[in-house]
């Protein structure tokens, strides 16, 4: 990308310089979500055909394009950062708080106010609040000019939760706290090794494969070419990678939109609930902590943000295919890819309001 998003400044000579990906990324975006449901409409065909072979639990050109978009963010990581990123224990408990604490209860809440009617769905929407981003958060962080290094540990410190807490925390939210408001209890019988499966696969093979990039190349080409030739080139197949994930997304998934529109909108009104509301909270809490903008945003995108190959995940495995839970987790990204990218202008545009003497919105 010849420029961030966040580096657009008021003149238009200058947004002019932006790359066409950057500049027009929301019509990409919705013309990727147009494609992916018009392929699945014209080719009844496709969906099942491209879901028959799956990584782990998730069709096949889903997870490549999840990895395929990974790894340029994650190369552009300078890991030797990483360990003093990590040592501040004020972000990263603040971030432990919103995304263990409040997000979990934020979507329990939400469910029960929003879907009285329908538990199944409810149920689905408790498993995607249960599973903390550890993928497209790291687009949306790049968007919006976050840390990269931070968002790494986050991403970090969030899977080695998840496999323990996942299960924990889907205990208290189906079984415990229903049984407390006079609802039926769900048992979620998930392990912590197909938990731990899921988190290595779809983080820790772009993670590896990032940081081997950087460790090579930098030895061989020297860390200014890395930065200065490497790095520009990779940057921009992220965003490909990211529209190629939402057309196979909205191609396998797009015919629940087409055939159950009613349902859909009832499930993405907590949904976007819940983004908002964690998003503006987590920015709020980080601003008055007076955190610089990149953490801010990395914060507030880590705690809005969900692991919906996750949560889809153990719906299927636990309930079905065909039932109402998976359903729920399915709509899930559906949501979130929309949502999260008008969360990504709202960043840009607070951070210029809000912090307006840090370096990113000088034009370079």
């Amino acid at each position: 990308m010849t420029k961030s998003l966040a580096s657009v400044p008021q003149n238009n000579s200058i947004f002019g310089q932006l790359s066409v990906l950057d500049r027009f990324l929301p019509l990409w975006i919705l013309g990727a979500m147009a494609v992916g449901i018009g392929l699945g409409k014209l080719i009844p065909t496709l969906g099942p055909t491209l879901d028959s072979v799956k990584l782990d639990t998730v069709s096949l050109p889903i997870a490549i394009g999840l990895l395929w978009m990974m790894y340029p963010v994650l190369a552009k990581v300078k890991y030797g950062k990483m360990p003093e990123v990590a040592a501040n224990w004020k972000m990263s408990g603040t971030s432990l708080f919103l995304n263990w604490l409040v997000g979990p209860a934020l979507m329990f809440t939400l469910a029960w106010l929003l879907l009285p009617d329908h538990p199944e769905y409810r149920t689905g929407l408790i498993l995607v609040g249960l599973a903390r981003c550890i993928a497209m958060v790291l687009i949306w962080n790049m968007l919006a000019c976050g840390d990269s290094e931070y968002a790494a540990v986050l991403v970090a410190i969030n899977s080695i939760f998840q496999i323990v807490m996942y299960t924990v925390l889907g205990y208290f939210y189906l079984t415990v706290v229903p049984q407390w408001l006079g609802g039926e209890a769900v048992m979620l019988n998930v392990s912590m090794g197909e938990i731990a499966k899921s988190v290595l696969i779809f983080l820790g093979i772009p993670l590896a494969a990032g940081f081997l990039t950087r460790l090579i190349l930098t030895r061989v080409k020297g860390e200014q070419w890395y930065e200065t030739k490497f790095v520009p080139r990779l940057s921009p197949t992220a965003i490909v990678g990211l529209l190629f994930t939402i057309v196979m997304m909205f191609s396998l998934k797009g015919e629940v939109i087409l055939s159950r529109p009613s349902d859909v909108l009832r499930i993405a009104l907590p949904l976007l609930v819940y983004f908002i509301i964690m998003f503006g909270v987590s920015f709020t809490i980080s601003y008055l902590l007076k955190f610089p903008y990149p953490d801010t945003a990395t914060i507030s995108f880590t705690a809005a943000g969900n692991n919906f190959e996750l949560a889809i995940a153990v719906a299927i495995g636990v309930f079905g295919l065909a039932s109402g839970e998976a359903l729920a987790t399915v709509v899930g990204p559906l949501i979130e890819v929309p949502a999260l990218i008008s969360l990504v202008y709202l960043s840009l545009w607070l951070g210029r309001r809000l912090y307006p003497a840090d370096p990113l919105w000088k034009s370079k």
